[in-house]
C-alpha cells in the first residue's frame, strides 16, 4: 500500500493512443503468451474524467506461472508492483512514471469479464457514466490513506453498475 494523491482530470483524447502504444509493446514482448490485451478503467471510457493512469488487462494462460511472462515484461521496462495470489492470481506491473498499470490475469478469469462489462456499460450508458464520474470527483477531494481506500469507497457504485451491465439492462447512450 502506498499513499498517493488522487488527481482527477477531464478525459484526454490521447489516452486511447497511449493504450495502443503499450498494447503494441506488450504484444511484442509477450507474443502468443498474451491471449488478450484490453484497455480497462476510466481512461478507456470516452468522456469520463479519470486519474491519468492507463489500466491494461492482459490475459495469459496461467498468471501463477510468472516464468512464462514476467521476464519479458520486466525486460520491456515494466516493474512488478503487486502479487495477489488470493485475488484471482492477479499480478500488477507499472511503468516507472506510474502512468500505466498492467494487470495480469489467467484465461477465463471471471474478474476480467466483470471489468469489461463495467467498461462497456460506462461507454454505452450516459446516466451510469455521469453517476460514476460524480462519485469519483467527490471522492478525489478527500484525503485517502492509500489508493486501495479510495478504490474501496467506490465499490458500492461499481458493483451496482457492474450488476446492471451483466444483466444487460438499459444499455442506452
Amino acid at each position: 500500500m502506498e499513499k498517493r494523491q488522487i488527481v482527477m482530470v477531464d478525459y484526454d483524447p490521447r489516452w486511447p493512443e497511449k493504450f495502443q502504444k503499450h498494447a503494441a509493446l506488450l504484444s511484442q514482448s509477450l507474443g502468443a503468451k498474451a491471449l488478450a490485451i484490453e484497455h480497462i478503467g476510466s481512461t478507456s471510457v470516452p468522456g469520463l474524467a479519470a486519474k491519468p493512469i492507463i489500466d491494461i488487462t492482459v490475459l495469459v494462460e496461467d498468471s501463477r506461472d510468472e516464468a512464462a511472462y514476467l521476464p519479458a515484461l520486466l525486460a520491456a521496462g515494466y516493474i512488478l508492483r503487486v502479487r495477489e495470489p488470493d485475488w484471482h492470481e492477479h499480478r500488477m506491473l507499472r511503468t516507472s512514471d506510474l502512468d500505466v498499470h498492467v494487470h495480469i490475469f489467467s484465461a477465463g478469469c471471471e474478474e476480467v469479464t466483470r471489468q469489461l462489462a463495467f467498461r462497456d456499460r460506462l461507454r454505452s450508458n450516459l446516466e451510469d457514466r455521469l453517476r460514476y464520474e460524480t462519485l469519483k470527483r467527490s471522492l478525489a477531494k478527500e484525503d485517502w490513506p492509500d489508493m486501495d481506500a479510495y478504490a474501496r469507497a467506490k465499490t458500492e457504485v461499481v458493483e451496482e453498475i457492474t450488476a446492471r451491465a451483466l444483466r444487460g439492462a438499459d444499455n442506452v447512450a
